[in-house]
């Protein structure tokens, strides 16, 4: 394989996995965020405890969590029909990790926001603040290292599923990898592809966990 030849598959293969992985993170957030406010806010002694709310969304939560990806993927193929129009391909792909990660993002969320001080909680409930305000303008705010830390693994996390998509004929890094390195016994490309993978995974977690310090007002400089 020539070089330029190599060079092209690797950009694009670099380019697949960042917007399956940027994409999926985003939409796992948006659903994950609310559901982990809610794990949070319904749990007894919390904002607005609600035991039975709190029961289903956890069992929810907790089941998804344990299927096994590769599992997952093949029992949502529907959702993917339904939302995207296929089975196949990146955009399948993104809801098969949407579904996945979402319920993790909601765990994180939730352990990130017991980790904020009933204190600084009490003294805005006494101020007056009403559960919205103090999720919005105190539980995130002072969560918010833990929060960032919490998306350096789910995005790793997630970036370490991408492979899978050449179960679903999807592009990507891991694609390259398996396809070409594995059944192809191309060693160049298997060993590129891999190492530009790491790469991709130790720039995001150095990048999310440095912005993490930096908002982390218990650092001092």
């Amino acid at each position: 394989m020539a070089t330029e030849q190599l060079l092209k598959m690797l950009g694009q293969g670099a380019w697949d996995t960042l917007y399956v992985t940027v994409v999926s993170t985003f939409f796992a957030y948006v659903i994950g965020t609310p559901l982990g406010v809610l794990l949070y806010g319904t749990s007894k002694g919390s904002l607005f405890p609600q035991k039975t709310v709190n029961t289903v969304l956890g069992v929810i939560v907790n089941i998804l969590r344990s299927i096994p990806f590769i599992i997952l993927l093949i029992l949502t193929q529907p959702v993917a029909k339904a939302l995207v129009g296929t089975k196949l391909g990146n955009q399948a792909f993104i809801v098969y990790l949407v579904i996945a990660a979402a319920p993790f993002v909601a765990r994180m969320i939730e352990s990130s926001l017991c980790e904020v001080d009933g204190g600084v909680i009490e003294a805005a409930q006494s101020m007056g603040s009403n559960n919205f305000q103090i999720i919005c303008k105190v539980l995130i705010p002072e969560a918010k290292p833990s929060l960032l830390v919490g998306s350096a693994i789910a995005i790793t996390t997630i970036l370490g599923y991408t492979p899978m998509t050449y179960l679903v004929g999807g592009g990507g890094l891991g694609q390259l990898a398996i396809q070409y390195g594995i059944y192809r016994s191309n060693a160049t490309m298997m060993y590129a592809a891999s190492l530009l993978m790491i790469v991709l995974v130790q720039v995001m977690q150095e990048v999310l966990s440095a912005i993490a310090k930096k908002s982390d007002k218990r650092i001092r400089k």
